[in-house]
């Protein structure tokens, strides 16, 4: 079994915590906090990336959209895409609240009263119509978001990151118990050793089935 463990720390660290791991599994990959458990969609931002998904355009279809389809604001329409993408994208608030206010001068969307301080806004019916002209174009700009949350979902195992954090963390509490001395170092490396090869057993009997 061949894996990449990128560390978090020294010149091997991209980026991150300190305190945050990653392994790569070939097309599979996940990250945890040193303090036990993954680190989640968008664990220290960087499972959100601020990569360039969509035109300007395109951003104003898919964020009229949201709006047509729920009043919101700009931080739920952020957090709408990101949930969408599994985490894996995320519009910048630079990006959001200018297209926004393009939008509003373009009498597609318009405030809305709100109990808060926030700025909610809602589809106009110029606005819905504009939606319909585009509908084509607007289904292709979701299906792209809700593929690239489909795809995140693929590659990322939660569960191993939490099976893999909760190793670390029992591995550096008993060494900050004791510290390392020969008997714990060979006894680690022994129980390390029998679970990559009861993994490798799993993954050779699921080769037989097949």
């Amino acid at each position: 079994m061949r894996f990449d463990y990128q560390f978090g720390d020294g010149s091997q660290r991209r980026q991150g915590s300190p305190h945050r791991h990653g392994f790569n599994f070939g097309p599979f990959s996940f990250e945890f906090d040193a303090d036990g458990g993954p680190a989640g969609r968008g664990g220290g931002r960087r499972g959100r990336e601020r990569k360039r998904m969509f035109s300007g355009g395109e951003l104003r279809l898919v964020l009229l959209k949201l709006i047509a389809d729920q009043p919101r604001h700009g931080y739920e329409l952020i957090k709408a895409i990101e949930d969408m993408t599994e985490g894996d994208y995320a519009p910048s608030p630079g990006i959001v609240y200018p297209t926004l206010t393009m939008l509003e001068d373009m009498g597609l969307i318009a405030e809305r009263k709100s109990k808060d301080a926030k700025k909610i806004f809602g589809a106009t019916d110029e606005g819905r119509a504009h939606l319909e002209e585009h509908q084509e174009e607007v289904n292709e700009l979701i299906e792209r978001l809700e593929g690239h949350g489909r795809h995140r979902r693929r590659r990322q195992r939660p569960e191993i990151g939490r099976a893999i954090g909760n190793l670390m963390t029992a591995l550096r509490n008993r060494i900050a118990q004791d510290g390392w001395n020969d008997q714990l170092l060979h006894e680690v490396i022994d129980i390390l050793d029998e679970a990559a090869q009861r993994i490798e057993r799993v993954r050779d009997a699921k080769r037989d089935e097949d």
